[in-house]
């Protein structure tokens, strides 16, 4: 690797270690630079020990602030769209997958704005076939290109969880669903071994800066400002799905 390789992994280190304490959507950005770097397939098997050891930062500070009646919600639909994509995987286009993906979050933003702005009392987002979606898309694109950042940032807004709340149920959510992934890249995909982990524990001290970012951020901003900054961000990672 050059050292401009290496500038830009340790800046996906910190953009890993910041999205999961609360900066939402940096940690899209991540994916097309490490793809760029090592390869669609390779970069997956390298993210994924950095997402995990960011979730447990994350899950460390933020332990006691997750929702956990949404997590119940969304497990069972997100096995449901990991078996999907290990059926399918082979069959979508990389390009297409993130032209899908992109599209429904954009889907879901519009109605979270929808029932925010104009339907304030709505159920949908209550609704079991709500979760239902957003639980499979979210399955399916984390297995398949680790960008589930998105899909989950929009339903957490949809529920309106407080901002403490939204990172400490994000950060369980996740931290499970990686490790639950683990096992299928190690051994299905074959895209995680000896060499990724030693390099993976040389990025620890970024993501563990960019964690910290992410906890100051999260103490400074207020309710208000924390939702429309999420909101931005997932905007504008999503739209990064699309080039």
């Amino acid at each position: 690797m050059s050292v401009w390789e290496w500038c830009a992994v340790i800046a996906c280190g910190l953009c890993i270690g910041a999205a999961k304490t609360g900066i939402n959507g940096l940690g899209t950005i991540v994916v097309p630079v490490l793809a760029l770097i090592f390869g669609a397939k390779p970069s997956t098997g390298i993210l994924l020990p950095m997402l995990c050891c960011a979730d447990l930062f994350a899950v460390a500070y933020y332990r006691r602030s997750a929702t956990w009646k949404y997590i119940i919600r969304l497990l069972p639909w997100t096995l449901t769209g990991f078996v999907l994509a290990l059926f399918t995987d082979h069959l979508i286009p990389d390009k297409g997958f993130k032209t899908l993906i992109g599209a429904c979050i954009l889907v879901g933003l519009g109605v979270m704005l929808w029932n925010e702005y104009r339907a304030k009392n709505s159920e949908i987002p209550s609704s079991w076939w709500f979760a239902a979606l957003f639980g499979i898309m979210g399955g399916f694109s984390t297995m398949i290109g680790n960008a589930a950042g998105p899909i989950m940032a929009v339903f957490l807004l949809s529920v309106r969880l407080p901002k403490n709340s939204f990172v400490g149920t994000a950060a369980w959510f996740f931290m499970i669903v990686n490790f639950l992934k683990l096992p299928l890249q190690y051994f299905v995909w074959d895209n995680i071994n000896g060499e990724t982990l030693l390099f993976n524990l040389s990025m620890l001290p970024s993501i563990a800066a960019g964690a910290w970012i992410g906890i100051i951020f999260v103490k400074k901003v207020s309710e208000k400002n924390y939702r429309v900054a999420v909101y931005v961000l997932t905007l504008v990672s999503t739209l990064i799905l699309f080039f």
